[in-house]
């Protein structure tokens, strides 16, 4: 799963979405680009309910890889 940030997202925003990620024991890797910042997502992340992830401020889009089993 990618969680791509809105280029105004605060850090409280970002805080906010680590937190929920921490919370459904999943884990992540940070990118920082210029304009954006996108988690990789790594875990279970077929629990996560994207709906409630999409609602937290300064998220601007989620990205789900299909299972392959």
């Amino acid at each position: 799963m990618l969680v791509i940030m809105k280029r105004k997202a605060t850090e409280n925003n970002l805080e906010q979405v680590k937190q929920f990620l921490v919370e459904e024991d999943c884990d992540f890797h940070q990118s920082t680009g210029v304009d954006r910042i996108i988690l990789g997502v790594v875990g279970d992340t077929g629990n996560i309910n994207s709906s409630t992830l999409l609602q937290i401020p300064g998220v601007l889009d989620i990205y789900t890889i299909p299972n392959d089993e």
